[in-house]
């Protein structure tokens, strides 16, 4: 591979870039393009004690938590939308039991702080100090803080504004940067040298992919250099901070792809009634994951007719839906 063709196979990008105890954030939101192949295959590879970034996230981590694969979570919101009333079920289920720690912050706060890591600053303020158990309660003990390297020291702060008038002090609530080890998304197009297009809503993608160290994208299409550059307007992610590119098809399956697939809401649901059972959630790893040697012999699994029940329609980006 040489630095103008970036493209690698899945196996290879995850053994080269996520290693044991890295800190990891997964793009995505919810059930829509969580990068459900380079889950899979950390799974696969049995990485362990991962500290994992997220947003607003659904399947991608709460099955990289069932697995065993992480150690430290610090997220806004998990869950898998309606199919699961207790939200991200093996995320709660360790949470519970105490074998994953964590530290919650609002969804503008892990914004802020995937931007600030993007800026290459150390904190960025939030108008006001909210009064909310977000700010009062942490989650990581200061023992945990001080012996685990990339966590910063103080969960929040607050700072006087320095430009306020001397008779109008203001107090502002700052974040730490998040800068991970990897970020690992998954776009609707990309080149070889890694220039990345993202359709539809980008959620907070762009500002993960320039916080990491490493960046790998998997996409639905590889397309060449050319064509890509001919809209450069549409593009979001710079070729320079990408590492990997791996085409996949469906490789945020069962989460949604806009344009190109809907979510799977019977297999979401599939996964969220075995994921509330430890032997069920078990069978189901060793089904989907552990029996399987790639991604395309998951697709198999899955079935092509199945596949194409969730084609997206070319006009509107879904996949058509009956009223009821």
């Amino acid at each position: 591979m040489n630095d103008s063709n970036k493209v690698m196979s899945l196996t290879a990008a995850v053994e080269r870039f996520v290693h044991d105890g890295a800190h990891i954030s997964l793009g995505g939101f919810t059930i829509v393009r969580n990068p459900m192949g380079l889950a899979y295959e950390i799974i696969r590879q049995k990485k362990k004690a991962l500290h994992v970034y997220v947003h607003s996230h659904g399947l991608a981590f709460d099955m990289l938590i069932g697995a065993g694969c992480v150690k430290a979570l610090e997220v806004a919101y998990g869950g898998i939308a309606r199919f699961s009333p207790a939200g991200g079920v093996r995320f709660r289920k360790a949470v519970e039991s105490g074998t994953v720690r964590y530290e919650d912050y609002s969804n503008h706060q892990m914004v802020m702080r995937f931007m600030a890591g993007a800026m290459g600053v150390p904190f960025l303020p939030l108008k006001g100090v909210p009064d909310t158990d977000v700010v009062r309660k942490w989650g990581f003990d200061e023992n945990f803080r001080s012996n685990t390297p990339g966590v910063p020291l103080k969960k929040v702060a607050t700072i006087k504004n320095p430009f306020a008038d001397p008779d109008q002090e203001e107090e502002l609530l700052v974040v730490p940067a998040i800068r991970p080890d990897v970020t690992l998304i998954h776009v609707q197009k990309a080149d070889a040298e890694g220039t990345c297009r993202i359709e539809g809503l980008t959620f907070a993608d762009v500002e993960q992919a320039k916080a990491a160290k490493c960046v790998i994208a998997t996409c639905e299409e590889l397309i060449p250099r050319d064509e890509i550059r001919r809209e450069p307007d549409r593009n979001q992610i710079p070729f320079f901070i990408v590492d990997a590119v791996v085409p996949l098809p469906y490789g945020a399956y069962p989460t949604a792809c806009y344009r190109y697939y809907d979510y799977d809401d019977g297999h979401l649901k599939e996964y969220a009634d075995a994921a509330a059972d430890d032997d069920a959630f078990q069978k189901f790893l060793d089904h989907f994951i552990y029996g399987v040697d790639a991604h395309e012999d998951y697709l198999d699994r899955i079935g092509k007719d199945r596949l194409d029940s969730i084609k997206a329609d070319p006009v509107f980006g879904y996949r058509p839906r009956t009223a009821t």
